[in-house]
Order: structure tokens, then sequence, then C-alpha cells
């Protein structure tokens, strides 16, 4: 908790209070209040307790330990692609995937005065979603481990050429001044986030439903092996929306694989594809059985 700027510390004591008080009804995000994570919490769940936490670890911990009932976490952007460490995070987490949302996701320049700028504080996402903005005007990106706690980070400095790129309310909460609004580089920027809980939804309380499907898997190190796992998904008429690789330890010579299907379990096409897809792997995890809340294609 004591790592985030002091402007947020106070704001951070009273929503983790307010969740103690009610876990069940908490939602755990990474960031500062304020940040996306904040926003994505109280849009999926407008009732909920949100909890702040300083990184996506602590997030998916607090429901491992029954301080929240529910994470919310960005997984991949429209602009920037997937969101660091994710996938290495969601499978060792042993948490399933519940429930999906998709927001749009708007960024503004903020700073305790008019500049000019040096450089601009923000999660990596955020200032990869802005480079060009950035470039323009010769501003020095530097990270930060979330987008509002930049902003507090910036108010609490006070540095006159630094700033921060954060949400619109960030500079509400930390009293900053908004220098431009809408500063990403594309107008359609939206974010997928994925809900997590301790039990998975059963497939059989979604049927009338459309379902996504999420599972990782490492194939057999033999010649074709992902070309023959993948098969059975056109063969059964299974839709793949998803397919990303990354390397399983520092070796280079393990990929493992994370995969979005439409569908779930107990539809015959699904089980036969994932029966196929098993043979071939050395291993085959599903994540998580969830409502699709946008449709694909």
């Amino acid at each position: 908790m004591h790592s985030y700027p002091a402007p947020a510390l106070a704001r951070v004591e009273e929503m983790v209070r307010a969740a103690a008080a009610d876990p069940a009804r908490a939602v755990s995000f990474q960031g500062a209040p304020g940040c996306n994570g904040h926003r994505a919490a109280t849009e999926y769940a407008p009732d909920c307790q949100p909890l702040p936490c300083f990184s996506f670890e602590d997030a998916l911990e607090a429901v491992k330990d029954g301080r929240a009932g529910r994470a919310i976490i960005p997984i991949e952007n429209s602009q920037h692609g997937r969101v660091a460490d994710i996938h290495f995070l969601l499978p060792e987490s042993g948490l399933s995937i519940v429930g999906e949302h998709f927001m749009a996701i708007h960024h503004d320049l903020m700073a305790v005065g008019d500049g000019p700028f040096k450089a601009c504080y923000s999660h990596p996402q955020a200032l990869g979603q802005s480079r060009f903005f950035l470039r323009e005007r010769g501003i020095v990106p530097l990270a930060y481990a979330d987008t509002a706690g930049a902003a507090a980070f910036v108010a609490e400095q006070g540095d006159p050429a630094a700033c921060a790129i954060a949400p619109k309310i960030a500079a509400e909460l930390y009293g900053l001044k908004i220098i431009a609004e809408n500063v990403e580089d594309a107008a359609d920027n939206m974010t997928r986030f994925v809900v997590l809980a301790r039990e998975p939804r059963d497939p059989a309380g979604l049927v009338g439903q459309t379902t996504m499907t999420t599972f990782v898997f490492e194939v057999k190190n033999i010649p074709a092996a992902l070309y023959k796992a993948l098969g059975g998904f056109a063969t059964n008429g299974v839709n793949m929306t998803k397919l990303e690789s990354y390397q399983k330890g520092a070796s280079f010579a393990a990929t493992r694989f994370y995969a979005d299907i439409v569908g779930a379990p107990g539809d015959p096409a699904v089980d036969r594809a994932l029966e196929e897809l098993a043979f071939h792997c050395k291993e085959l995890r599903i994540l998580g059985t969830y409502p699709q809340e946008r449709a694909r294609g």
C-alpha cells in the first residue's frame, strides 16, 4: 500500500477499509484510485467495492486470500497489444476467468502547471498508446506503475516540467490541470479486461448465451504439432478468436500458447476440438468459460 504517492494514499486506505467491510462485493484492480482499472471495475459491477492494489500480482492475490470476490485485469489493447506479463500471471494465479469487459480508453495530459514539459509519466501501455503525441512535442516518456499513480506522483513532486497521462478523473482527484484531452493516437482505442474469481463458472449455467472459453496449451515438440493441434477447431467449426505464443522459461525450447474460442465445453463441437487439441499437447489448461460481452468478427 505504501508504494503509492502521498496524494493517493489516503484514498487507497479509505477504499481498502470499505472493501474489507464487504469483501464479497470487492473487485480488486491494479493501480491508484482514478486509473482505468478503477473505471473498469465500476463499469463492470456498478455496485462493487473497488479495491486498489499496487501490482497485478497484488490484485490477483486479493482474490486468492479472500479480500476480494473478483479481480478485473487488462489483458490486451486494440492499439498497443497484450499487456505485459498477464499471460504468465493468469495461469499461475489458480483463478478462473468468469467474465470480460471492453472499455474505450481516453487519455488526458495533466500537470501542475502549463509547461513546457520535458518528461511524461504513465503506465507503459498508456505511453505506447500516446507515443506519437509525445514524440511530436519532444516529451520523454517515463514508465510508472499505473496511470493514476503517475498523476499522483506528478502532483506530489510539483515539478513544472513533468506531466502525466491518465484518465480525466485523476486530474480531479489529485488537483492537476488538464493540458490536453484525448491524447491517445487512435480514436477507437479499446482495452479488453478479464474478470477473475476463485471458482469457475459452470458452462451448463451459461446455456443460451454466447460464451467464450480461454485456455493455455503447450504442444509436443514434434514437426507440425501446432498445425495438427489446431486442426480440430477448423474441422469442427469452432471459431478461434485469439491465439498468442509466449516462451515458457529461459531455454527458448518450450512455447506456450494462449487462446480464446467462441463456445463452451459441453458443446459437442467444442468437446471434439479440445479432445483433439489435448492429444497433441504436453499440457492443456482451461482458464475459464464466461459470457461473451462483445461479438467477435
